[in-house]
């Protein structure tokens, strides 16, 4: 299944409390458990004034679907065509 970066723009997003923090994780949750469609939340990284997800999906249809449904913004979604690491040297 493609993987997914997605960048979404949420002023103040680094002074999100843990509980609001779990209450995004939550609701994405919920949503994605009701999509009907494969779909895998893998991480996301909290940075500065955005939150960066990586999720799987057959398309960014299904992304953004996520999105619409959850009530994140998706300002961006790129699809993620290879992964390197340390490891990828060697």
């Amino acid at each position: 299944m493609p993987k997914f970066i997605i960048e979404r723009n949420i002023p103040g997003a680094s002074n999100l409390t843990p509980d609001e923090l779990k209450e995004i994780s939550a609701k994405s949750n919920e949503v994605v458990a009701g999509l009907g469609e494969p779909y895998t939340w893998n991480t996301s990284y909290v940075a500065g004034d955005k939150i960066y997800c990586v999720h799987e999906a057959e398309s960014a249809a299904a992304i953004y679907k996520h999105a619409r449904q959850g009530g994140f913004p998706a300002d961006s979604v790129t699809e993620i065509s290879a992964e390197i690491n340390p490891a990828t040297a060697n």
